[in-house]
């Protein structure tokens, strides 16, 4: 497993960058974006487990009550851990020598963080919430994939950003070569003393 250490660079890489977080900071940010993000896995699988049971069950009084937990769940916490998440994710992204735009794994993990935020607010509690107003008014489950189909995308999704968090697989962006030869080029170059 990979420590989560930032690349080495040269100093004129990382003052070229931008304003980068201190230690203290950096570690900060680091330890709530990892805490939140899990939670926001853990949420997802529970809301798929409530799901699972929401779809499968025959009686009318579980459905009811399982959506309402996920109801409760999506209400509540999912867009917070999903916003602390997101931002988390940008502070260190830009305030480290990693960057947003660096980085191939940055990226996907951006655009993956961002998609399944947007998908939160406008897929998954819209559907749960459709669920839990047909059950309550007593008619069945009008879709299981409402309150399936969400969770199981979301938890494959939250899975391989945290593979690629760990593995980081891919190498440089465009960009990150690009700003990877410049300070390569701006640093002095060493001579060797005749003999």
């Amino acid at each position: 497993m990979k420590p989560l250490t930032e690349p080495k660079q040269s100093p004129q890489a990382r003052t070229s960058a931008g304003p980068r977080l201190g230690r203290r900071a950096r570690r900060t940010f680091l330890v709530v974006h990892v805490v939140a993000a899990a939670a926001w896995l853990g949420l997802t699988l529970g809301l798929l487990a409530l799901g699972i049971t929401a779809a499968t069950t025959r009686g009318p009084a579980m459905t009811e009550a399982a959506l309402r937990a996920m109801k409760l769940f999506a209400d509540w916490l999912l867009l917070p851990l999903a916003l602390l998440t997101l931002a988390s994710g940008l502070v260190l992204a830009l305030g480290t020598s990693w960057g947003l735009a660096r980085y191939r794994w940055v990226c996907t993990k951006f655009w993956l963080t961002l998609g399944t935020t947007t998908a939160t607010v406008f897929a998954l509690r819209p559907g749960v919430n459709s669920a839990v107003a047909a059950v309550a008014a007593g008619q069945p489950l009008p879709d299981a994939g409402d309150v399936l189909f969400g969770p199981a995308v979301s938890l494959s999704a939250y899975v391989f950003m945290t593979v690629i968090s760990v593995l980081k697989p891919w190498g440089p962006t465009r960009r990150g070569r690009r700003l990877r030869a410049a300070a390569t080029a701006r640093r002095p170059r060493r001579t060797v003393p005749a003999a």
